[in-house]
């Protein structure tokens, strides 16, 4: 064994914990089996963008100051790769999601950080506006810009996109070939740090038929299902309405999503150990978020704190980790940061001034967290970019025009709205957060309170009134994605 192992951090884009472990993902269920799984482990912010930022940096988004209105991770705070590639690791990426690309302040410290939506890989995301554009009006400009920069690599992306990528899933075995090349293509003895993003959770939901099959009702079709209306937005104004039985229908598509992309982390693992890196590396398997489907009135991840968008599966095998069993402390996604350098041997005491997370490595000697928190700094989309989507909303809309914060114990969470709401919530009894318990336990909402802004005077938080510009290319594969702007 080498003297710092291998690190792979694998992200189920889009993944709650509840429909992640057991007979959905049964991979998964083995790591944890055979590392460390993390029960209670939950995200710093309910999308890609923050959330990713905090996994990065080690802090909360109103820290590290990517999120909605400031679309970037700046380079203010040192990021993971970045670290760890001082210290000697090669650096490899692969991403499937457009926010998680160095336009957004996510290539640094990677030596390679591959679009697997790319064929050659390069600048920019050309190739998703020439493949989804369909109308004239959005057309304007697009020959212009296709023959702009590399237009030979442009129209190879381009086809590639459209006959080829996502074929078999959602770019998830496009993203193990990608790292099986890597892994035979690597010389000396360079300890590495792979990360990839898959996608595959993620609306819509759309699953190979095979998946799809296991899980649907026997009654319901693959082809009915993926007929079904997956559009967030016209179900939060109402222009569209799904009975009990959709929703299982649609929960069924989701959960055939991870199990498909399950099975591409067993080929991931195949990967590491045909390469001869499975018994040095250390394989993270986390989701940057949940997913409402149905739950508290909406789809998709925005507009919400709970556990349904922040308790996310966490599970870490490898070195140092083996047979720890199930840890039910509270973790964060800040945590990763942390336990990764200190699984890495790496001091980086600079960087570890800055973090908010805590190292949760068997070996450390941290105590137990009292509390965590998330945040949810801007509507994503906004009020205006849903009413340019949908039409004029219904007035109940308007009340998911704030921001919020949150503070959770073992017992309690308190969300807290920059539109005076307040909610409290025993979800040690009440895990779905049916019954806001504000009213009648006011002392311990107060009290709550008081820790959640004692915890935000504590710190620096970014400067974020520089407005970041999304157009083109990008704005339209994020539109795809569901993120207005």
């Amino acid at each position: 064994m080498r003297d710092s192992p291998n690190i792979a951090v694998v992200v189920m884009d889009t993944a709650r914990d509840s429909d992640v472990i057991s007979s959905t993902a049964p991979t998964i269920a083995e790591l944890g089996e055979a590392g460390t799984r993390y029960t209670e482990a939950f995200s710093a912010a309910p999308w890609t963008l923050p959330s990713h930022g905090s996994l990065f940096t080690g802090s909360y988004p109103s820290k590290h100051g990517a999120y909605s209105g400031h679309e970037h991770l700046d380079d203010a705070l040192p990021t993971l790769p970045e670290l760890l590639g001082d210290a000697g690791y090669e650096t490899f990426g692969v991403t499937n999601n457009t926010w998680i690309t160095d336009e957004f302040g996510f290539g640094r410290g990677f030596d390679t950080l591959r679009k697997a939506w790319q064929l050659l890989p390069g600048d920019g995301n050309m190739l998703w506006e020439m493949v989804q554009v369909q109308d004239e009006e959005n057309s304007e400009g697009l020959l212009e810009r296709a023959l702009s920069g590399n237009p030979i690599r442009n129209a190879v992306n381009a086809a590639y996109a459209r006959f080829a990528y996502a074929r078999r899933d959602s770019g998830a075995g496009r993203t193990v070939d990608l790292i099986d090349d890597w892994l035979g293509s690597r010389s000396g003895d360079r300890p590495f740090f792979l990360f990839a993003n898959c996608i595959e959770p993620h609306l819509e939901y759309e699953p190979p038929r095979e998946y799809a099959e296991e899980f649907l009702p026997d009654d319901v079709s693959y082809a009915d299902a993926t007929a079904l209306e997956q559009d967030p937005w016209e179900y939060l104004v109402g222009n569209v309405n799904h009975s009990s039985e959709e929703f299982d229908v649609l929960r069924a598509l989701y959960r055939a999503e991870i199990a498909s992309l399950d099975d591409r982390i067993a080929e991931l693992r195949d990967a590491l150990v045909a390469a001869g890196e499975w018994e040095d590396t250390i394989l993270v398997v986390v989701g940057d978020h949940g997913e409402n489907i149905g739950d508290h009135g909406m789809m998709d991840h925005q507009y919400c704190l709970y556990d349904t968008l922040l308790h996310v599966p966490l599970v870490i095998q490898g070195p140092g980790f083996e047979d720890g069993g199930e840890v039910d402390d509270l973790t964060s996604l800040v945590d990763l940061a942390p336990t990764l350098l200190d699984a890495a041997g790496v001091d980086a005491p600079d960087a570890r001034e800055e973090f908010q997370g805590r190292s949760v490595h068997p070996d450390a000697d941290a105590e137990s967290r009292e509390e965590l928190y998330a945040e949810y700094m801007n509507p994503q989309p906004t009020m205006a970019a849903l009413e340019r989507q949908v039409g004029e909303l219904p007035e109940y809309v308007y009340r998911f025009d704030r921001s919020l914060r949150a503070v959770r114990t073992e017992e309690y969470k308190f969300i807290r709205g920059s539109d005076g709401t307040r909610e409290l919530y025993h979800v040690a009894e009440d895990s779905a957060e049916r019954s806001s318990l504000e009213n009648e336990r006011p002392e311990l909402a107060a009290e709550l309170e008081e820790r959640l802004d004692e915890w935000i005077d504590s710190f620096e938080h970014a400067e974020t009134s520089e407005e970041v510009d999304i157009s083109g290319a990008r704005k339209q594969q994020l539109e795809e994605l569901g993120y207005l702007q």
